[in-house]
């Protein structure tokens, strides 16, 4: 039984991989450099999204961050998906930062107790050392380079999704605006989830927005359903937040199913 579990488990974290190598995107303009980390040890590849007229103005833009963002994983499917939304103005202009991953499971996920877990990924936190990464080195490279305000928010899904839900709750000024589709929020027995009303209790006064969503895979819509139950009770007045229940897609259909309601909701 333990065995099949952590079969079913393997197979929905990899199939946020495999969903974005099985749609041909047009990879939009985008420019790229890499970042020698000391936070966590290597050197990691950043793709950046600039809207059309990013050069024909001086305004300075917010900055959208996304995990499992190389070229050959969810950039261009977001990036063209934020420059339709610009062109129509159903978005303000926005810079699409990428991050292309080198571990993913280490990277995105937090400790864990629980053994089974380590045959997903290390129960090491590398969450911890990942979340360092770009908030001391990465924010700095990005804010050196273009136009940018203060104003930023991050997008993810699966474990991605995950990162996105623990950044909230352990250091939610870390951003302005979250976003997670199908957060895998069952990790270390969904200890996250069980806490996630402590963490809520010592929200800081700044005002923070998060949008998540929950597919029809059971070991996940479980938690996302739980999650929106906590926050209906206990959601300071500082987090504006909304839960998109969407039963009738898939693990690896909801990241396009409902990114673009997402973004709209998460910047207007």
């Amino acid at each position: 039984m333990k065995n099949t579990f952590c079969i079913i488990l393997l197979s929905l974290i990899v199939t946020g991989c495999i969903e974005t190598t099985t749609v041909q995107d047009v990879i939009p303009n985008h420019d790229t450099f890499t970042i020698e980390s000391s936070e966590v040890a290597e050197a990691r590849v950043i793709t950046v999204w600039k809207p059309a007229d990013y050069f024909k103005t001086t305004d300075s833009l917010p900055v959208i961050y996304m995990l499992d963002g190389g070229v050959k994983e969810d950039f261009p499917h977001i990036a063209n998906t934020i420059s339709k939304l610009v062109e129509s103005k159903s978005i303000p202009p926005i810079i699409l930062v990428g991050i292309e991953n080198t571990e993913r499971r280490r990277d995105l996920t937090g400790a864990s107790q629980i053994k089974e877990d380590e045959g997903i990924a290390p129960l090491t936190d590398g969450a911890s050392r990942f979340r360092k990464f770009v908030s001391d080195e990465l924010f700095l490279e990005i804010n050196k380079r273009y136009r940018t305000t203060d104003y930023k928010g991050v997008i993810g899904e699966s474990v991605a999704g995950l990162f996105v839900v623990e950044t909230l709750l352990l250091k939610p000024e870390m951003f302005n605006f979250y976003i997670a589709m199908d957060p895998s929020l069952w990790w270390n027995n969904a200890l996250i989830t069980k806490t996630s009303k402590d963490y809520l209790s010592q929200f800081p006064e700044t005002k923070q927005k998060f949008w998540f969503a929950g597919s029809n895979a059971e070991d996940i819509s479980i938690y996302t359903n739980r999650l929106a139950k906590t926050l209906e009770t206990n959601a300071p007045s500082t987090l504006t937040w909304t839960y998109s229940d969407e039963p009738n897609e898939k693990h690896n259909t909801i990241f396009r199913a409902t990114k673009e309601k997402a973004l709209i909701w998460a910047l207007n």
